[in-house]
């Protein structure tokens, strides 16, 4: 029987040896010990080093590290990360953070290394059912906010206003692939519940904003969520809903299935969750027709895979059926 594939989420990894000798010396000092052993973790879209380290001292660290050379975004979310990193309370369940270093045109990060493991895709659910537990922990840890950081209206809300200007633009993304017949003929509604998601968004919880199966990692005892330059200020049913297009994609039960009963979404309005839906799925398809950004080369279908998801579910909640397969065609080459 052939295992079912899943849109993948890889970056084009460097090997810590291949990083200038220069840069591995100047890293080494900040670890306080020689590397002895370097492994390469594949999984996540940094296009840069991933790797986990044993040092000559016995101790084991995370290191992350991207050159502008490679992508010319990548430095600033790991300035972003960093500065989130530092800042989160022992409480919650995130690596602890080391330090940053600049050596122009790259960015380092280093943190205690987490002996866990991304969960097995397709998605177990023994395993979601953790990591959905683990969320909830989570968001009540982290409400009100332990971090002063913007709201979340103010850090995503310039990238989801794609359906108003679909409408403006006939409809099409920048590549020019057409979104499908049903959102052709319903980008007036997609537009206007776009357009009422703002209000609903206000809370006091630390988001994290980018909850995926690549942004997790699971030990025997502990959720760990990896990876936080989006993080900002928001309701707290916010990286729930974000979370479950991916882990539908991926393997997973319908996202309605589990938000639904889920604690976090006791507090969202259904109109609420419309618009945030709506917004997402522009979010996720605009970004999926676009250009390749170097370095990632398998961020566009992974964007496109979890905006068809997110059609699916606004669909299922606007008509009342599955729609499954075929709401937003495949992403054409």
């Amino acid at each position: 029987m052939t295992s079912p594939r899943f849109p993948s989420a890889r970056g084009q990894r460097t090997p810590y040896r291949r990083v200038p000798a220069h840069l591995r010396a100047r890293w080494e000092a900040l670890l306080g010990s020689p590397v002895v052993h370097a492994r390469t973790q594949t999984g996540g879209f940094s296009p840069g080093v991933a790797a986990r380290l044993e040092l000559a001292n016995g101790r084991r660290r995370f290191l992350k590290a991207v050159s502008a050379e490679v992508n010319p975004d990548s430095p600033e979310f790991y300035r972003r990360e960093a500065t989130v990193a530092a800042a989160l309370p022992r409480g919650l369940p995130a690596p602890r953070f080391l330090w940053v270093d600049e050596a122009p045109p790259w960015v380092a990060l280093a943190f205690e290394e987490v002996e866990g493991l991304p969960p097995r895709i397709p998605w177990r659910r023994s395993e979601l059912r953790r990591v959905l537990s683990a969320i909830t922990r989570m968001s009540r840890a982290a409400t009100p906010s332990p971090l002063r950081l913007p709201p979340f209206a103010r850090v995503h809300g310039p990238a989801l206003k794609n359906w108003r200007a679909a409408r403006r633009a006939k409809g099409t993304p920048p590549g020019g692939n057409p979104f499908g017949p049903w959102v052709q003929e319903h980008l007036p509604d997609l537009a206007r519940l776009e357009s009422q998601w703002e209000p609903s968004s206000a809370g006091r919880t630390l988001l994290h904003c980018d909850i995926r199966a690549d942004n997790l990692l699971l030990t025997p005892q502990t959720v760990y969520f990896v990876d936080w330059p989006w993080a900002c200020i928001g309701a707290a049913w916010i990286d729930l809903l974000a979370f479950l297009p991916s882990v539908a994609m991926q393997g997973g039960p319908p996202p309605w299935e589990l938000f639904d009963r889920h604690p976090l979404a006791r507090s969202a309005r259904p109109g609420a969750i419309d618009a945030m839906l709506a917004a997402f799925a522009g979010l996720f398809l605009f970004r999926g027709a676009a250009p390749t950004p170097p370095g990632l080369p398998t961020l566009r279908p992974f964007q496109w895979a979890q905006g068809q998801q997110v059609v699916r579910w606004l669909r299922y909640r606007l008509e009342g059926v599955d729609p499954a397969e075929g709401t937003v065609p495949a992403l054409p080459g």
